[in-house]
């Protein structure tokens, strides 16, 4: 059967291997974008080669080493398997995935997509809701190699999908493969984001004035705060959780200027109050990665022991769950 339409999933990226120099590459190519860090060029260049990835490629490299897998990275092998199931559910699509930052790149798979004459690529980041530094960054990428290309199919651009229904359902089996009454909380923790980043999507106010907390406006529809409860309150209405039985917070934080509540606090705070048992979920990533395995799953649990807790556990990510290839197919179609 001919293949007359092209997927390209994308999601961030991780090293090549744990190694030192292999972090160092990917932590430099992450942080000199400057979708990530917004400052000028000369600055950002300083920042990043000279004092941040130096240092943070050693403690970063020990880490990427205890979640390696035989197969490789966590990340590259998940995103792997669920490319696998699309080829087998969609015969008539050539299906890629890229990484943002590192191996396979955008620009390879990009020109590889395009040298096959397709109808119409359609370009999936697997970011459920839109940030400037995640999907942003990809569009950009996406741009940059098609000016390159000698001839381009149409293409098609999803932004965000965290209000699909088949994604809410994904993770609302995922939740209901646990006997939700048996914890003390279940924390949403999302990956965290510079205010800056936030307020810089509106106009002519901040986050803070648009009661993202409250739900989706059309001045908010495309805020990483926004969109997070939301997505929250939509899993939130298959489980049914009393309002003082969860919280939303954001995790990875690397400065107090970061979206708020920050997820190390509110475990601090809820181990202190007594709190014995702590569910984590974590619907802003799609796959399993550094964030999820390593700092919920040991760096939190860790720090909710000290402070009087006794087990945290995290809810695995949709990685290539049937379900989650179920919502793939509904957001492309």
């Amino acid at each position: 059967m001919s293949k007359t339409k092209g997927l390209l999933i994308i999601n961030l990226g991780t090293p090549d291997n744990p190694g030192y120099f292999a972090v160092f590459k990917y932590l430099r190519q992450f942080l000199m974008d400057p979708k990530v860090i917004t400052v000028p060029f000369i600055l950002r260049f300083i920042l990043v080669t000279l004092v941040i990835v130096p240092f943070r490629a050693f403690s970063s490299a020990k880490i990427y080493k205890k979640i390696w897998t035989d197969k490789g990275s966590p990340l590259t092998v998940l995103t792997n398997d669920l490319v696998l199931q699309l080829r087998e559910r969609l015969p008539t699509f050539q299906v890629e995935f890229a990484m943002r930052y590192q191996q396979p790149s955008i620009e390879e798979k990009i020109n590889q997509l395009c040298s096959l004459n397709l109808d119409e690529i359609i370009v999936l980041p697997l970011f459920p809701q839109y940030t400037q530094a995640t999907t942003g960054s990809v569009f950009d990428e996406v741009a940059r190699c098609l000016k390159k290309t000698r001839s381009t199919p149409a293409i098609r651009f999803i932004s965000q999908f965290y209000d699909n229904p088949l994604f809410i359902e994904a993770w609302l089996n995922r939740m209901n493969q646990y006997d939700l009454g048996s914890y003390d909380h279940i924390l949403f923790s999302y990956h965290g984001l510079p205010m800056k980043a936030l307020n810089d999507i509106y106009e002519d106010d901040l986050c803070d004035d648009n009661n993202c907390e409250d739900g989706i406006t059309d001045k908010n529809k495309f805020c990483y705060k926004a969109t997070c409860y939301e997505t929250t309150r939509l899993i939130n209405q298959g489980i049914n959780l009393a309002p003082d039985k969860f919280t939303v917070c954001f995790q990875s934080r690397l400065t107090k200027n970061w979206v708020a509540p920050f997820t190390d606090d509110v475990i601090k705070t809820l181990a202190k109050d007594g709190k014995k048992k702590l569910l984590v979920a974590a619907p802003a990533f799609t796959a399993d990665n550094l964030e999820t395995i390593y700092e919920i799953g040991d760096e939190y649990e860790e720090l909710f022991q000290e402070n009087g807790g006794e087990h945290l556990e995290m809810v695995p990510s949709l990685n290539s769950d049937n379900l989650w290839v179920d919502a793939i197919l509904d957001i492309i179609r």
